[in-house]
């Protein structure tokens, strides 16, 4: 089989996933600006013809940029598929997805995780204590209020931690800081919930939260910054935690397993 050229410029490689290459060809199309938004794709039987391939390689190729938010699809006689306008929160959802399975995939300390998360929220701040709008404020301390409830469950908590830091980083007023934040905040945050939540302090999380949107609110961004910076160190102290209980758990279950370990020893 021999490689073919499609409508875009594109040189097949028959050594590889034509769906694929096609796919890359018409969002690089896209990207490039050949393709606008709202203007429709030509027809599956012509992108076939053109490309040198059967419809069914076509219409994977449309499915690929479909599950993308590329472009959309449209029934009935001026049906057909169009290039997607891709909105910021659209994108955020890619983002948080693709960072979660980023880090589950990967070994990534805690305090790298931790360290980036941070150091991009923390950039954040100064315009967030600028911009802050009223509805910014209401969003943190309503999930401050929620974190105090007594009854309040771990998950619930963990939720209510991440809407604060979403909420904080959106008072930036800066779509493309919220785009970059999402996989930050909404990936590596329930991570390292997941990591702490057995040994953490709600108390102390929720008067740090306090002190960060009190800073916010009066425009304190050097407040915000330093209690943000507590959060951080105290973040990184309860992993610190975890692990060592964790290590004199799995010593203690090792010694009890040893024939002549402490736990085979009787008191004479």
């Amino acid at each position: 089989m021999t490689s073919s050229s499609g409508p875009m410029g594109t040189t097949l490689d028959p050594g590889r996933d034509l769906s694929a290459q096609i796919a890359e060809a018409i969002r690089d199309a896209i990207v490039a600006g050949r393709l606008i938004v709202d203007e429709r794709l030509p027809s599956e039987a012509e992108l076939a013809e053109a490309f040198g391939v059967s419809r069914p390689t076509v219409r994977e190729a449309l499915k690929r940029l479909a599950a993308q938010n590329l472009i959309r699809t449209q029934r009935g006689a001026s049906g057909g598929a169009f290039v997607n306008r891709l909105s910021f929160d659209e994108a955020q959802g890619q983002m948080v997805t693709t960072s979660t399975l980023l880090l589950s995939m990967n070994e990534v300390d805690f305090e790298t995780a931790c360290e980036a998360r941070f150091a991009l929220e923390r950039a954040c701040v100064p315009l967030a204590a600028r911009r802050r709008t009223a509805d910014h404020l209401a969003a943190m301390k309503a999930e401050i209020e929620r974190q105090s409830q007594a009854g309040l469950s771990d998950e619930a908590f963990c939720a209510s931690d991440v809407a604060f830091h979403r909420a904080l980083v959106d008072a930036a007023g800066n779509p493309i800081l919220s785009y970059q934040l999402a996989g930050a905040v909404e990936a590596i945050e329930p991570l390292m919930n997941m990591i702490t939540f057995t040994a953490r302090d709600r108390a102390r999380i929720v008067a740090l939260h306090r002190e960060i949107a009190a800073a916010i609110e009066a425009g304190d961004a050097e407040g915000a910054e330093a209690a943000l910076s507590r959060l951080s160190a105290y973040a990184v102290e309860l992993a610190d935690h975890v692990r060592r209980a964790r290590a004199a758990r799995r010593q203690r279950a090792t010694e009890a397993r040893l024939p002549d370990g402490p736990a085979s020893h009787t008191v004479e």
